[in-house]
C-alpha cells in the first residue's frame, strides 16, 4: 500500500512535464515564426514607404519618368533612365569581371593551393570582404582613376573606339559592331562607367571568392579521390565533379555578389562621375540611382525628393527582379538535374 502514492506521482509527473514541452514548443514555434513574418513586414514596409514616397513623382511623370533621360532640377523635369541605366550597366560589368576571377581564386584554394599558403591568403581574402566601400571609393578616385585616364582609357580610345587621337579608326571599330560607340569618348578624366564596374568588381572579388571557396570545401572527398583514382586531371575534377555538385550555390554566390553591386553607393559614387547625361560609351561619365540619391538627397524638396524615393523603389523593384530571376534559373536547374 505504501508503494501506491509513488506509483500515481510518477505518471503525474511526466504528464506535466509532457504538457509544458508542448506549451514550450508551441511558444519557440510562434517566436521563430514571428521573426520570419518580421522580415517579411520589413521588406514589405520598405517598398511600400519608397512607392508612398515617391507617388508625387509617378503621378507627374507617369510612365514617362522610366524612359526619360532629362533631369532638370530648374524646371522640376526629371527622368530615372540615366541612373537605372548607370546601376544596371555598373553591376552587370563588375559581375563579368569578378566572377572568373573569384572562380580562379576558389578553385585555387580548394584544389591546388598547397595546404601551408591555404589558411593565409584565405584569411586575406576575408579581410579583403570587409573592407568599408569607402576604403575602395577613395582608392578608385586618388589612385585608380588617373591611372585609368593616363594609360588604359587612351589605349581603348585609339584601338576600339570610333574617335582615336590619329583619326585612323582601327580594324576592330570597322568591323565589330558597337565596339566604337562603347569605347569611343573625348572625356578627359578617368571617372567612367566602365571604372565605376572596374572598382566594384574589385570590392565583390573577395565576397564571391569567400562564398565559392566555402561551397567548394562541402563537395565530398570521396568523389573527387574516385575522379582521381580515374584518372582524371584536376581541371576535369574541378569542372566535372567540384561544379555540378555546388552550380545552385555557386548561382546563389553570385547573385549575393550582384545585390550588393547594385546597391553599392559610395564606392560608386567616387568613380563614376556622376553626370546625368546618357552615353553609350562605357569611358563617359554617368551616374546610378544609389548616387544620384546619395548626392541630392540632403538638399531635395517637393518633387525632387518624391523623385529621389521613386528611384529609391525602382532599385528595390530591379533588385527583386534580379533575385526572381536568379531563383527560377535554380528551380530549373534542379529540375533538369532531378530528370
Amino acid at each position: 500500500m505504501s508503494s501506491q502514492p509513488g506509483a500515481i506521482v510518477a505518471p503525474l509527473a511526466a504528464d506535466q512535464r509532457s504538457r509544458r514541452d508542448a506549451r514550450h514548443d508551441r511558444q519557440f514555434r510562434w517566436l521563430l515564426k514571428i521573426c520570419a513574418l518580421l522580415v517579411l513586414a520589413s521588406l514589405v514596409g520598405a517598398a511600400g514607404a519608397t512607392l508612398w514616397g515617391g507617388r508625387s513623382a509617378f503621378a507627374s511623370f507617369g510612365w514617362h519618368f522610366l524612359v526619360s533621360s532629362t533631369w532638370d532640377p530648374g524646371n522640376d523635369v526629371y527622368g530615372a533612365l540615366v541612373p537605372v541605366y548607370g546601376t544596371i550597366v555598373t553591376s552587370f560589368l563588375a559581375v563579368m569581371l569578378a566572377v572568373p576571377i573569384s572562380f580562379g581564386i576558389a578553385l585555387y584554394l580548394s584544389e591546388v593551393a598547397p595546404r601551408w599558403l591555404r589558411t593565409p591568403v584565405s584569411s586575406a581574402i576575408e579581410l579583403l570582404a570587409g573592407i568599408p566601400s569607402i576604403i575602395y571609393g577613395m582608392w578608385g578616385l586618388f589612385i585608380f582613376a588617373p591611372f585609368f585616364s593616363a594609360h588604359i582609357k587612351p589605349w581603348l580610345t585609339n584601338y576600339l573606339g570610333d574617335s582615336p587621337d590619329d583619326g585612323k579608326l582601327s580594324w576592330v571599330a570597322q568591323h565589330v559592331p558597337f565596339i566604337g560607340k562603347l569605347f569611343g569618348s573625348s572625356y578627359p578624366f578617368g571617372a567612367s562607367i566602365l571604372t565605376a564596374g572596374i572598382v566594384l568588381a574589385i570590392m565583390i572579388t573577395p565576397f564571391i571568392s569567400s562564398v565559392m571557396r566555402e561551397v567548394f570545401q562541402t563537395v565530398p572527398t570521396r568523389l573527387k579521390e574516385s575522379a582521381y583514382a580515374l584518372g582524371s586531371s584536376t581541371w576535369e575534377v574541378s569542372w566535372d565533379i567540384v561544379v555540378p555538385y555546388t552550380r545552385s550555390a555557386v548561382i546563389g554566390g553570385i547573385l549575393l555578389g550582384l545585390g550588393r553591386a547594385l546597391g553599392e553607393t559610395m564606392a560608386v559614387t567616387f568613380v563614376l562621375g556622376n553626370a546625368m547625361q546618357l552615353s553609350p560609351s562605357l569611358l563617359d561619365p554617368g551616374s546610378s540611382i544609389a548616387s544620384t540619391i546619395a548626392n541630392q538627397f540632403s538638399e531635395a524638396v517637393g518633387l525632387q525628393k518624391s523623385t529621389l524615393m521613386a528611384l529609391a523603389f525602382l532599385l528595390f523593384v530591379i533588385t527583386f527582379i534580379v533575385l526572381l530571376i536568379a531563383r527560377l534559373m535554380l528551380r530549373q536547374l534542379a529540375r533538369k538535374e532531378g530528370t
